[in-house]
């Protein structure tokens, strides 16, 4: 049976709308190392592994990781080590190993908050300096609350071990910091489906609660009045300094994201770009095959541009606006030429487009006399 739509999910503010375009999102090392440690904790060939996953460090032992790999290279991780091991709950075993090194660019914050409602806004508001995987969001209804961990990379190959390895995680961490005691859940619910042929009361034993599969959104749901409920050991006069302090590196990540994305920007466009001349000068440059000339769908350049704020329609426009000026200095090309080259079926169009351009015809822009 499909899961009934969440009326809450419908009218909510988007809580994806911070993380970066897919090309930017990364994992930093500090939280995969919790991944990598338990596939090897496990028996797994880091070999192999390194090859599946194309992190060549995680083949030597003591070897640095990156400061961050990208997303796709982590959901393989996870895919990889799960196969190789024949381990179907190897999601839950990396989650259950999940500590406060995992979380160490907000970890420290975490322990000084009061009580868990604190927390919980302060994961919202810093995890994404430990990972751009997905964001949390608390939405309570009726003295029920409910954690709920939004991903667009759930319908990645692999992606039941990312959501399963983040809940468990954080069921661990909130573990961890109620001072070791069992806080227990209503129901854990997963978008994905209960995996086949294996025993789901592994479920049970992690997460001390029922587990639901094929929901409309991964959550977990609890008392609302557990989120006033006082942190022990909580150093409460050292939150200032810690969440200035991971303020700032989050500022600087956003800084470095924006940078990224300038660069990302220009990678994308000047191909485009250059695809575009190429085509124009032998029909009329058509999306499919420019798309098709990178090695991508159309469907996915259209995204990749949009994530850049361009459209395809806008970059053809661009290149031939750019081109008609060089060719119409060219006194060996015809007008009927120019408009072939530049991918014109018709005189008439070219000119119409000409004069929406230059507010003149070609004829006329090419007698005015040089500057």
């Amino acid at each position: 049976m499909p899961a009934r739509p969440d009326p809450d999910l419908a009218h909510a503010h988007d809580p994806l709308s911070g993380l970066p375009p897919p090309a930017q999102a990364r994992v930093v090392g500090a939280y995969a190392k919790t991944a990598i440690d338990t596939a090897r904790e496990l028996g797994a060939d880091m070999t192999r592994l390194a090859l599946a996953c194309g992190l060549p460090e995680i083949a030597r032992p003591g070897t640095p990781l990156p400061e961050a790999i990208a997303v796709q290279r982590y959901i393989e991780l996870l895919n990889a080590a799960a196969e190789q091991l024949g381990d179907p709950f190897f999601g839950l075993h990396v989650g259950q190993r999940m500590g406060l090194s995992t979380f160490a660019s907000y970890g420290l914050v975490l322990c000084t908050c009061a009580d868990f409602r604190s927390a919980a806004e302060q994961t919202r508001r810093f995890e994404g300096l430990a990972h751009d995987l997905g964001r949390s969001q608390i939405v309570e209804r009726e003295g029920v609350a409910h954690y709920r961990w939004h991903s667009p990379w759930l319908a990645q190959p692999g992606a039941r071990h990312l959501s399963e390895s983040v809940m468990a995680g954080i069921h661990t961490f909130v573990s961890w910091l109620a001072g070791g005691a069992q806080v227990s859940a209503y129901e854990l619910a997963f978008v994905h489906a209960a995996p086949e042929g294996v025993d789901l009361t592994e479920y049970r034993l992690v997460f001390g609660a029922p587990v639901r599969f094929g929901a409309a959104v991964t959550e977990a749901s609890f008392p609302a009045a557990l989120l006033d409920a006082p942190l022990p050991n909580a150093d409460i006069g050292m939150f200032p300094p810690l969440a200035r302090a991971a303020e700032e590196r989050l500022l600087q990540r956003q800084r470095e994201a924006g940078q990224a994305g300038a660069r990302a920007e220009a990678a994308i466009v000047q191909a485009v770009r250059e695809r575009i001349r190429t085509q124009l000068m032998h029909d009329s440059a058509q999306l499919p095959a420019v798309a098709a000339a990178l090695g991508l769908s159309a469907r996915t350049l259209q995204r990749r541009l949009a994530e850049v704020e361009a459209s395809f329609t806008a970059l053809v426009e661009a290149v031939r606006r750019e081109q008609v000026q060089q060719y119409l200095r060219d006194p060996s090309l015809s007008l009927t030429e120019i408009a072939f080259l530049l991918g014109f079926s018709e005189q008439s169009n070219f000119n119409h487009a000409f004069r929406a351009w230059f507010g003149c015809t070609p004829a006329a822009w090419r007698l005015r006399p040089e500057p």
